[in-house]
């Protein structure tokens, strides 16, 4: 019941905007997620244009001489679809309405977190004076924001012309100036609740809490639309130079552990959930609980091999044009063998990642935590465990994200004093060994 609730954190996919004017409710976009390709001529235009290569040639000079990891991650910046910079070029270029805005600075960019937020604190809309804010670890994955000096970073406009003043301001994740949620936002039954907002945090990072990743080196698979694995750098920010990304995993201001920021490294193959669903929507199979079942009535692919690349391929080959496609199909091959390259394909990009993330960081990795609605595959869970030679667990509960923000409102709230309060509550259904 509604009076039951009296606090609430919040969640949200990273990197998926829209531009509006808040004050008159006028949209100039629908919300553009980080799965949209339509920027693709543009991130090319740019990745082989001389500003991009002039600034990598600049920061590898700077940091030949500073040896500052910022300018080291400069020197081989490119430019991504699945952060928000390119997307958001691509629209002021091609929205004239977003122009005629942006001309009249009447014209802001909100997140889905920032989104939301508004929503919930404005009563839909009904006050207009409230701040515009973004919690650190949604700004942090934008390509906008610079992980290094924590703020937007000047880049964008000298890139773009994206001025920040449109940009949210950017928020720790125990911010207390969330306040409460409007009582004409969520329907009548609401209207005499008094809910604080008491954190909000992006989904990765929502998965690292929910997975119980507190620790330099500990590390956490998210397998749903995409993979996404996360290892925690603790205080420092790593500047990789082989497609991983630098984030903020998470932001206090009144911190009760070591750092009041917290560093992770991430790498992400786009395509996992999406390419099962394909392969569904194909008919090699009729529910995806089946395919580790099918999978294992046959002994290998028979020299099948399957690339799941619908959005390009990711770190460490970081090309955003490469293609999806069987490889050594033959007049022998059958469903089986293809439903279980599919899964293979899978455990091979996400083993990828994390000899990437060995190769960079250093960090020797111990155990691989599984989230998310692909890591039901059993057959996919034993492949990772078997392929990385590591201890793959899964815990009772998958929804690690929805877990991880109610986490951190409870840790916010002084229901939990520490992270070790938190580590207790890991409830672990199956070990892969």
């Amino acid at each position: 019941m509604p009076a039951d609730i009296n606090s609430f954190g919040l969640s949200t996919q990273r990197c998926t905007f829209l531009t509006w004017n808040h004050e008159t409710q006028e949209y100039y976009s629908n919300f553009i997620t980080w799965k949209d390709l339509r920027a693709n001529a543009l991130v090319d235009q740019w990745n082989a244009g001389i500003i991009v290569k002039t600034l990598n040639t600049a920061s590898y000079a700077l940091y030949l001489i500073t040896r500052s990891n910022r300018f080291l991650a400069a020197s081989v910046l490119k430019m991504m679809n699945s952060q928000v910079t390119t997307r958001l070029l691509h629209e002021v270029q091609t929205n004239k309405r977003l122009q005629e805005a942006l001309r009249r600075k009447e014209a802001r960019v909100e997140l889905l977190d920032s989104w939301i937020l508004y929503k919930l604190r404005s009563g839909n809309g009904l006050q207009t004076n409230i701040d515009h804010i973004s919690d650190i670890t949604s700004a942090t994955a934008t390509g906008l924001f610079d992980p290094f000096t924590l703020c937007w970073t000047p880049l964008a406009k000298f890139l773009s012309g994206i001025e920040s003043a449109i940009l949210p301001t950017v928020v720790d994740n125990d911010y207390k100036g969330f306040g409460n949620i409007h009582p004409n936002a969520l329907g009548p039954e609401w209207h005499s609740s008094c809910v604080s907002i008491s954190a909000s945090i992006s989904d990765q990072t929502a998965a690292m809490w929910g997975s119980q990743c507190f620790e330099r080196g500990e590390v956490k698979i998210t397998l749903g639309t995409g993979a996404f694995l996360n290892l925690i750098t603790g205080s420092t920010c790593h500047a990789s130079v082989m497609g991983l990304y630098p984030l903020v995993a998470w932001q206090f201001r009144d911190a009760r552990e070591k750092a009041r920021t917290v560093y992770c490294v991430e790498g992400a193959s786009n395509d996992i959930g999406t390419v099962i669903e394909w392969a569904k929507q194909c008919g090699l199979f009729n529910d995806p609980m089946e395919t580790s079942d099918i999978a294992h009535t046959v002994p290998d692919t028979n020299g099948v091999y399957f690339i799941p690349a619908f959005s390009g391929l990711g770190p460490p080959i970081n090309n955003p044009r490469a293609a999806t496609g069987f490889i050594g199909i033959t007049l022998s091959t059958t469903r089986a063998h293809l439903v279980r390259a599919i899964l293979e394909s899978i455990v091979f990009r996400t083993v990828q990642l994390c000899e990437t993330v060995k190769a960079e960081t250093k960090f020797t990795l111990k155990l691989l935590r599984v989230d998310g609605g692909v890591s039901r595959n059993d057959f996919i869970c034993q492949l990772l465990a078997d392929a990385t030679g590591l201890q793959v667990e899964r815990a009772t509960s998958i929804e690690s994200s929805i877990f991880g923000a109610t986490y951190m409102v409870g840790y916010n709230m002084g229901l939990w004093n520490s992270f070790g309060d938190l580590q207790k509550l890991r409830q672990i259904e199956r070990t892969f060994e």
